[in-house]
């Protein structure tokens, strides 16, 4: 490829990023109303109890796409090759959506019959039992915004998952509280599922059309199984990595304590959107370099966008840990227990930028190797989190600091994986992944002084206002002056060929 080629890449990288960190901004101004509305409203202990079965509707989730999110880029590309179909790219989006939507059904119809699989306690109404017809609008949405990605539309993505799910989500949790309040977290829940799918699959159609001369077979449709099957390996341990900790969790301790967690879990969650911002353009730029084996060009673009990601990650963490008592506490004073497993959260946000960069080249090119270490990283997760449990346990400690323990065996496992996916990245391409720069280090200290001043003088209100501002602007300032060069920068320059 030449150097117009791999700076078209980057700029392609950047303009996704670009986009979709607007879209983690509007996501962060539209979360932040729904925890306030569920702590305060709701209570810790519904919050829980919808927590617990909110991880079981993802993972289905995760299965019924079946590897779909980034498999399909990958077919898309191959069917770019292929001159005697003219209509097949709405074909191939039409395939994978008659698979995610037979394997949602027969997964809700499932739960629905199981439900203590979602309440391992037994405790549920009438209403939470609607909890799994989310799962088809979900996984149908999910191949909806990958298939968009792949011709660039990431804007699609950031107003389905950014803007109307959030703000959906937060309405109406705040109004059926008044009508329903039993069923609020419930409906609230399936209403942004409904409507951020809606957008996503009349902006498929605009680009995509219906597809032409195609009928649903069993045996193609059954190959695309099989193909996809090491990618949906892959990302159900990806989902269990970030799950597995309230999966567990809910079996040992109460509705409430697993509320806490989750509010910790949701605040920490939203820098890891900023990984989520370059995932829909990673692929398929990966995709195109690995045809011309141009392996220099994909240790490039990992190299990049890995440290795009650690660099804002951490400056979220920090604005973020730092108050982290204030910020719990702004969910309601129940929920300031949570700050330990907080700070440990956002930590492991950070060690992980390594890994997901890697594995997004790695499930191309040694999708086995790759499955091995990521189901080895999960086992070693299960293993530290339920040592860790029993541990606090065996010494009569408060419930809160069992929840601090599958926080810390997180970060711990993430770490590890970041350690052993670059290597084997780094091996296969001959080229250093590593995404690590000293300046972040130079930016980080100063950030965490102003912090420890704020969190030390001010009182609560005063720490968020102003704090927060001032832990960012810090790290900001001395980051984009001693750790961005002219190619870093093209992440915030619209005109990218100049």
């Amino acid at each position: 490829m030449t150097e117009a080629g791999q700076h078209q890449d980057i700029a392609a990288l950047a303009k996704g990023g670009r986009t979709n960190f607007l879209g983690f901004l509007l996501r962060l101004a539209a979360r932040l109303p729904f925890l306030l509305i569920a702590g305060r409203m709701y209570g810790a202990a519904s919050l829980g109890r919808f927590a617990s079965a909110m991880v079981v509707i993802e993972l289905a989730g995760q299965l019924c796409t079946l590897g779909q999110k980034r498999g399909l880029a990958q077919r898309l590309s191959e069917d770019e090759r292929n001159p005697d179909a003219e209509s097949r790219p709405a074909n191939v989006v039409a395939d994978a959506m008659v698979l995610s939507s037979l394997l949602a059904l027969l997964t809700g119809l499932f739960l629905f019959t199981f439900p203590k699989v979602m309440y391992p306690r037994g405790e549920f109404s009438e209403w939470d039992l609607l909890l799994p017809l989310a799962i088809l609008p979900t996984t149908l949405t999910d191949v909806a915004l990958s298939a968009l990605a792949y011709r660039y539309d990431v804007a699609t993505t950031v107003r389905s998952r950014s803007v109307v799910e959030p703000w959906t989500l937060s309405i109406a949790a705040g109004l059926l509280f008044f009508v329903v309040p039993e069923a609020g977290l419930p409906l609230s829940y399936l209403a942004s599922i409904v409507t951020s799918g809606l957008v996503a699959w009349v902006a498929l159609l605009r680009s995509y059309g219906l597809p032409r001369q195609w009928l649903p077979h069993p045996a193609r449709i059954g190959r695309l199984a099989l193909a996809n099957l090491p990618l949906a390996a892959a990302d159900a341990v990806e989902w269990g990595t970030r799950k597995l900790d309230i999966f567990i969790l809910r079996f040992f301790v109460s509705d409430e304590v697993v509320g806490i967690y989750f509010v910790a879990q949701q605040v920490a969650s939203l820098p890891q959107k900023l990984k989520t911002s370059f995932e829909p353009i990673l692929g398929p730029v990966i995709t195109r370099n690995l045809h011309e084996k141009n392996y220099p060009a994909i240790a490039r673009q990992v190299r990049q966008v890995g440290f795009w990601i650690i660099a804002a990650q951490a400056g979220v963490a920090l604005a973020l840990g730092l108050p982290g008592e204030g910020v719990m506490g702004l969910v309601g004073p129940t929920f300031v227990g949570g700050t330990a497993a907080l700070a440990f959260l956002l930590a492991a946000e950070v060690v992980a930028a390594t890994a997901v960069v890697s594995e997004a080249a790695l499930i191309y090119m040694a999708r086995f190797r790759n499955l091995v270490v990521s189901l080895g990283t999960i086992a070693l997760q299960a293993a530290l989190t339920l040592a860790g449990i029993e541990l606090v346990k065996d010494h009569g400690l408060s419930p809160l600091y069992m929840a601090t323990i599958p926080a810390a065996a997180l970060m711990v496992t993430l770490a590890t994986a970041s350690l052993i996916k670059s290597r084997i990245l780094g091996d296969i391409l001959g080229e250093s992944v590593n995404n690590w720069r000293w300046p972040l280090a130079w930016a980080a200290i100063p950030a965490i002084a102003v912090g420890g001043v704020a969190t030390g003088f001010l009182p609560e209100w005063a720490e968020l206002l102003f704090g927060i501002p001032a832990i960012l602007a810090t790290y900001v300032w001395i980051i984009w002056h001693k750790g961005f060069g002219p190619e870093d920068r093209v992440l915030f320059r619209k005109n990218v060929g100049a």
